[in-house]
């Protein structure tokens, strides 16, 4: 029993007992609390920040604060990383939110109908033949209801590209109209807030077939 109780004692002496606490933990860790408290989320992106990153990283392996140095430096660096990626969110909404819209087909995904051939002159009676007769871009939709000589009905609705879908107006079919504006035989009049946004032409417009699961066929496919 003697030798028994010599041999524990033994193994007793040889024991390691921890190192210290870490003052570098200590005093980064008092750092951070402070300047969470002023700036809340904001410290994760405070200069100053790196200070106290490096003196986390300088607390030794084997110190008793070391498990709570490394969570520590682990929750600054998670923290750091989410209010960058918020940050440029905000950016990129602020600088969305500059960009007008605009009814210039050239800077939309709308097609912009072909230029007009040009033919020989002929005589356009009292009118004046620089002015193109019919609702052009920009005419309140107000006016397709009652004015031009009631030439022009309401269409099927479109669908279209990043606007979704919008009104449309094409000309009627009685002789007097296809003679008084030849300009709009073949053009659909796309609107938006009110007005004509855009005449594009009926060989530019896709037909598509909507099933009700939501799935789109093209017309023309026959169905495949």
């Amino acid at each position: 029993m003697g030798l028994g109780l010599a041999a524990f004692l033994f193994v007793a002496g040889c024991s390691r007992s921890p190192a210290p606490p870490s003052p570098e933990f200590e005093q980064a860790s008092r750092r951070w609390s402070a300047l969470y408290a002023q700036k809340l989320d904001d410290a994760y992106l405070d200069p100053s920040i790196g200070e106290i990153e490096a003196q986390l990283q300088r607390v030794p392996a084997d110190s008793v604060d070391s498990v709570a140095s490394q969570d520590l430096l682990q929750r600054i660096q998670a923290g750091r990383t989410r209010m960058q990626a918020a940050l440029e969110d905000q950016r990129r909404a602020v600088a969305n939110a500059g960009k007008l819209p605009t009814l210039d087909p050239s800077s939309t995904d709308i097609p912009r109908p072909p230029e007009p051939v040009a033919e020989e002159p002929v005589d356009a009676g009292p009118e004046d033949a620089g002015v193109i007769a019919g609702p052009q871009m920009g005419t309140p939709a107000s006016q397709l209801v009652a004015g031009f000589e009631g030439c022009f009905t309401r269409g099927t609705p479109v669908t279209v590209e990043e606007r979704g879908m919008r009104e449309t107006w094409q000309l009627s079919d009685r002789a007097s109209c296809q003679l008084g504006y030849p300009t709009h035989r073949d053009s659909v009049l796309v609107i938006e807030d009110g007005r004509v946004l855009a005449l594009l032409p009926k060989s530019a417009m896709r037909t598509v077939r909507r099933y009700e699961d939501g799935g789109t066929v093209p017309a023309d496919s026959g169905g495949r």
